[in-house]
């Protein structure tokens, strides 16, 4: 079992190596990260995601696995604000222990150890990830804010909502949710792509993966962890170890097992998401700390994800 569970990570730990290489030798700099984020999350992932889905059909989808996993998530998100309290730290925190890394290392990781059927499991989780989690984390930070200005109710709940429906409609018309909607839609019709667009899109699909994998590679060699590493190391913890082992546990309690449940808790093994900093950065809490828990969760990750395959084994018979 260990040779099957190491042999789909192997090729992962050398392409983000590369990447960590290239960025230490300055063949690539800083400043193109960006740019790098722009091709794998609006143009080379997008056409994955359409591509894939536009091949599913919705009454083939099984949201009993998503359904567990956002317990899980949401069981694990309520824990971390009762233990640090109803705070923007709390919130920024409880984001952190739940929201992983589903496209740069979730899509290249699950189709090299799960195949196309494992992607479509992940791809129904990704369309309500961000939604879910992030909406989550907003009616925190907005309620602690609002608390924190103690000023005029009508005013204050008028910009909360606002501010609310802002982000479930960035969570759709985002270029990784959206594309999966417009894939399943086009799926109902019953129409088959064009082949010479079906190439393309298989063409650009294909880079995904170790274009993600090289840009997860430099940005690691790009962040300093600096003197928050106790506090990331405790958030790596819980990502990586607490949260997939609660997903297990509460799938042998239901009896729930299957390839996509599988999946679920691969998927939950995965570190910490850039999308977290991005959300503490736009409320002003917890960024360094937030920057140095996804560079540690991420190295730490390679330790870790064989041990949680072999756990998500178990349950994919």
């Amino acid at each position: 079992m260990l040779s099957s569970v190491l042999a789909p990570l192997v090729p992962v730990v050398l392409c983000i190596a590369v990447g960590f290489a290239i960025a230490r030798f300055g063949w690539v700099r800083s400043s193109a990260i960006p740019d790098l984020s722009n091709i794998v999350f609006l143009v080379l992932t997008p056409a994955l995601l359409f591509r894939t889905m536009a091949g599913t059909r919705v009454q083939e989808l099984d949201f009993a696995p998503v359904a567990l996993y956002f317990a899980s998530a949401l069981l694990v998100f309520g824990a971390t604000l009762l233990l640090q309290g109803w705070s923007s730290t709390g919130a920024a925190r409880a984001l952190a222990h739940t929201f992983g890394n589903t496209v740069m290392i979730g899509v290249p990781f699950v189709g090299l150890v799960y195949g196309e059927s494992g992607l479509v499991a992940l791809f129904t989780l990704i369309s309500m990830h961000s939604l879910v989690l992030l909406t989550a984390a907003t009616l925190v930070f907005e309620l602690v804010q609002a608390r924190a200005r103690q000023g005029q109710p009508g005013a204050v709940a008028a910009s909360r909502w606002q501010t609310l429906g802002r982000v479930v409609k960035n969570s759709i018309l985002h270029p990784v949710p959206l594309p999966i909607l417009a894939g399943l839609l086009f799926a109902q019709t019953g129409l088959a792509l064009p082949q010479v667009l079906d190439q393309a899109l298989a063409l650009l699909g294909r880079a995904v993966g170790p274009t993600a994998l090289l840009l997860v590679g430099i940005s690691l060699a790009c962040t300093r962890v600096g003197q928050h590493w106790r506090a990331a190391l405790r958030i790596a913890g819980v990502k990586l170890l607490a949260l997939p082992l609660l997903l297990g546990a509460l799938a042998w309690a239901l009896g729930l097992s299957g390839l996509a449940i599988a999946v679920m808790l691969t998927t939950a093994a995965l570190p910490v998401g850039a999308n977290v900093l991005l959300f503490t950065q736009r409320y002003g809490a917890m960024q360094d700390e937030v920057s140095s828990a996804i560079a540690i969760s991420t190295a730490l990750a390679l330790l870790t994800l064989p041990l949680m395959l072999m756990l998500a084994r178990l349950f994919e018979a």
